[in-house]
């Protein structure tokens, strides 16, 4: 792995892009660290002329939000024959769209919390719309990640300026019962549970702020909770990766209720690296170091090389014949 040239994405042109820069460097020197001949590729529109430049070997996706986790750069990146990091065009663009990901998460009897989607459109009766649904609710871009737009409404008051704030983010939002109990964090690496992170903010709930600034939240790993609740949490963190046939390093954001019910909230297919991130965290309390932690995910991306190489032959193998037959054609 030493040998190849290895581009580090960041940046990109969603509204997490401040934190994919600061995942990117992260990234970066850890792989840097440890011997790799690795390159920033900052991405932005002309992102196909940048690749075509570097001729890198392999992508290492440090892409937040929008066009970096959705399946947009994975496609591009798999039509120029560059293997990548992470989970492939389906399993992200799954994950991404929160309506979608819990749909297969019932289809998969995997516990979500009740929820509805709208568009700008059924924001004009709300009322009716939202009917006996009940408060408290999540009001949140359906697309978006790092909390970025969510509000949590406690009465019908709350629900337009939730509504109006949410829809400046994506043109389709989900509205979600709220769970009272602890939100739970698991890491997956390779289709295993490395562990779990409570997260406590101490004012307020972990929006944008309170996950990227120092202090503002308390994090326990293991969470408190029973041994038989955590095996729990761990065994349908994993079966929710595994139903949104995500790969490499996922994220699965949960709740478990003052009851002991665990609910799925999303599944995150390019977790945050930064120095708050969760999933170094649990995957340090797992005796990875960070550096370790990014060639596992880089390792990742070898294998899915040697599928889609496979998958090229394949398909081209028709065209070949064709033109072989072609050329026989001519020369009588």
């Amino acid at each position: 792995m030493q040998s190849r040239k290895i581009g580090v994405l960041l940046g990109g042109l969603s509204s997490e892009r401040e934190v994919s820069l600061r995942t990117g460097e992260a990234v970066l020197n850890a792989l840097r660290e440890r011997g790799h001949d690795a390159i920033p590729v900052y991405v932005d529109h002309d992102i196909d002329v940048a690749l075509r430049q570097e001729q890198i070997d392999v992508a290492f996706i440090a892409l937040h939000g929008r066009w970096g986790e959705d399946g947009c750069i994975q496609g591009l990146l798999e039509l120029l024959g560059i293997p990548y990091t992470g989970s492939d065009v389906m399993a992200s663009a799954l994950a991404m769209h929160k309506g979608k990901a819990k749909e297969l998460f019932r289809l998969n009897n995997l516990p979500t919390p009740a929820y509805y989607t709208l568009t700008a459109e059924d924001a004009a009766d709300l009322v009716a719309v939202h009917g006996d649904f009940g408060f408290p609710c999540v009001v949140k871009p359906i697309r978006e990640g790092s909390s970025v737009g969510v509000t949590i409404c406690h009465s019908l008051a709350d629900l337009a300026p939730a509504v109006e704030k949410a829809l400046c983010f994506d043109d389709e939002l989900l509205v979600e019962r709220f769970i009272v109990g602890k939100e739970v964090s698991v890491a997956i690496l390779g289709d295993r549970a490395l562990g779990a992170c409570e997260i406590a903010p101490r004012a307020g709930f972990y929006d944008y702020q309170n996950k990227y600034t120092k202090g503002a939240t308390d994090y326990f790993v293991p969470p408190r909770l029973s041994p038989e609740r955590y095996r729990g949490v761990l065994a349908q963190a994993l079966r929710a990766h595994l139903a949104l046939g995500c790969n490499g390093a996922s994220r699965v954001d949960m709740m478990v209720s003052e009851s002991g019910n665990e609910f799925i909230l999303e599944v995150n297919t390019v977790p945050g690296l930064t120095p708050t991130s969760l999933l170094p965290k649990i995957a340090d309390a797992a005796g990875i170091s960070f550096g370790e932690l990014c060639e596992l995910m880089l390792a990742g991306a070898t294998l899915s090389t040697r599928r889609g190489r496979n998958e090229r032959r394949v398909v081209q193998r028709p065209y070949v014949e064709d033109e072989r037959r072609e050329a026989e054609a001519n020369t009588h």
